[in-house]
């Protein structure tokens, strides 16, 4: 049989496969990448990109290329639930941190702006700048199966055109095969939860409901129906992909019947019942049903075989979680891999690959289904959970107006208040933390003063993301992070720590590893400029803080020991377990 080899196989190409190639790709590592489709994602599908995301975009080089075709911040937060598009608005909320107050602690957070970049237009720039990097790319190639041995991992796939068969050689695979995810399947990841705990339908639309939506600008505008097609209580989901015409709905249908036939005349009346006006012209370009699942791998990889994506974490979208976690266990795994391969990290540092990440894949799947129990909130507040007569539903609804209802009304504006846990979790999104051999601890632990799920607590404890402060040289301003990143270890140090610089080199040297010296502060390379990085870096001028390839904090150290060399050698031996 036929043979290809290469150093890493991603099976994949949505966000987690199409990033791992492109960052595999910019640290030099070979690397082929094999879907079973003729294409890449034709439906909006994932859309939501927050900031970490886009940190990681920037780093890649591709963050104006994004934000080029993305609906920007300003137009994706003014967050409508009503009875439909054209009728009763029953409450607001600002979303994505567009309230005044949000928004300033957005802006001070990070570089990068949270936008809504559709997973039809994300993946053809994540696959192209792989390409352009190296990625040997095969559309129509099944993966069939895979066996593993000490020096590598030799699978199976079938050329869809021709109908044969052959073998890839890599040294390393990725699974990034999606929530039916056969690489999964085939290296046995142990999972908790379960799959289709409920079911949806997505109906891709064009139609012109400029009238209806411009006024307040969102990309999400929750449709509250009585007495609807799912029984009872309807909430429907009207999603901007594009303002203001091009559309998609979620709706819901009972899992334990009969799956809805999606005949173009189905997906219209159920489009014209959410607008609320069946005058407007509607064009269907698509329907499909899917499944709500909650369901979390507790571990990443058997031996050479890696998973990520959906692959390992399965959830509804709620929070707008699953590609930003599917783009940043690539970005944890890629430097990893890179380490390993080129021989100056241990083959146990990829092992730090599930200890960083099956966590946070745990903590998103358990945040976007508990939003959904969430908006019982909102059902109760309005009186829907006491009936189940489509008819008393509307006269409790309407009950909120009358005089005296003054509970009600203020129910009801705690309930959509509470929906902050699906649509301003900052602090979810940004704060995630790593605990593993590739972090030397200091002792010191990061306690959030506030909501850690609503609110980013900027630290350079050990395991957390460097904060983001605006530095200056010259007349060009940077952020810290983009200080780090691009591949390499960054230690940020200040006036009177220049012997970090000697340490770097002689360490680096003896490791073979780059290791980039920055001095921030007065006289130095790179100007505080506002002196927001004296007030985050947590450490004195001559300490130094030491960030790995994806910006995290690996160790830091408060003030210059006697031997910085010995130092700062022994914590990369730790983080590259050499």
């Amino acid at each position: 049989m036929a043979q290809v080899e290469t150093d890493v196989l991603v099976v994949g190409s949505g966000p987690a496969g199409g990033a791992a190639a492109l960052l595999l790709s910019t640290y030099g590592v070979p690397n082929v990448v094999v879907t079973k489709y003729s294409r890449l994602a034709d439906t909006p599908r994932a859309h939501i990109t927050n900031q970490r995301t886009m940190e990681v975009l920037r780093d890649a080089g591709l963050e104006e290329t994004v934000v080029a075709q993305a609906t920007p911040q300003h137009l994706m937060g003014d967050t409508p639930f009503c009875t439909s598009l054209a009728g009763e608005e029953l409450g607001r909320l600002h979303t994505w941190y567009t309230h005044p107050a949000r928004k300033a602690e957005h802006d001070l957070a990070s570089p990068t702006s949270i936008c809504d970049m559709p997973q039809h237009l994300m993946e053809p720039v994540l696959v192209n700048a792989a390409i352009a990097r190296g990625t040997r790319f095969r559309y129509d190639t099944e993966y069939v199966s895979l066996t593993q041995d000490a020096s590598g991992v030799t699978a199976t796939v079938r050329d869809r055109l021709r109908g044969d068969e052959y073998e890839i050689r890599a040294k390393y695979l990725i699974g990034a095969d999606g929530g039916r995810s056969q690489v999964a399947a085939d290296i046995g990841l142990p999972t908790v939860g379960q799959m289709g705990v409920a079911g949806s339908i997505n109906i891709v639309f064009e139609a012109d409901l400029t009238r209806f939506v411009a006024h307040r600008p969102s990309t999400l505008y929750w449709v509250l129906q009585t007495g609807s097609d799912v029984g009872g209580i309807g909430m429907g989901l009207v999603r901007c992909v594009r303002p203001w015409h091009e559309w998609l709905i979620v709706w819901g249908y009972d899992i334990n019947g009969s799956p809805p036939d999606l005949t173009e005349e189905y997906a219209r009346r159920i489009a014209h019942q959410l607008i609320g006006d069946p005058s407007v012209p509607v064009r269907i370009t698509s329907s499909s049903a899917w499944t709500v699942n909650h369901l979390y791998a507790e571990r990443y990889s058997s031996g050479r075989v890696f998973c990520a994506g959906d692959a390992v974490h399965r959830h509804p979208p709620s929070n707008g979680l699953g590609s930003n976690t599917s783009i940043q266990d690539a970005y944890n795994l890629a430097w990893k891999l890179a380490h390993v391969l080129k021989g100056t990290a241990g083959p146990e540092l990829l092992e730090t690959y599930t200890a960083e990440r099956a966590p946070i894949g745990k903590q998103i799947v358990n945040r976007a289904n508990q939003s959904i129990g969430d908006t019982r909130r909102i059902f109760d507040a309005l009186g829907l959970l006491s009936t189940e007569d489509p008819d008393q539903m509307q006269v409790n609804m309407a009950a909120r107006k009358n005089p005296g209802a003054d509970k009600q009304r203020q129910a009801l504006r705690e309930a959509v208040a509470f929906k902050d846990y699906e649509f301003n979790t900052h602090g979810v999104e940004l704060n995630q933390r790593y605990v593993s051999p590739a972090v030397v601890p200091d002792g010191t632990a990061a306690e959030n003063p506030r909501d850690d799920e609503l609110f980013h607590f900027a630290t350079t404890v050990p395991g957390a993301k460097v904060p983001h402060a605006w530095v200056g040289r010259g007349s060009s301003r940077l952020s810290t992070l983009d200080l780090g990143g691009h591949g390499r270890f960054t230690l940020l140090t200040g006036v009177g720590g220049e012997a970090w610089a000697d340490a770097a080199a002689s360490v680096g040297a003896e490791l073979g590893v780059e290791i980039a010296v920055v001095a921030i502060g007065p006289g130095a390379e790179y100007e505080d400029l506002y002196g927001d990085w004296a007030a985050v870096r947590g450490v004195g001028d001559t300490g130094a803080v030491l960030t790995r390839p994806d910006n995290y904090v690996g160790h830091r150290v408060e003030t210059l020991p006697a031997d910085p060399a010995a130092a700062l050698g022994a914590a990369l031996r730790t983080i590259l377990a050499r």
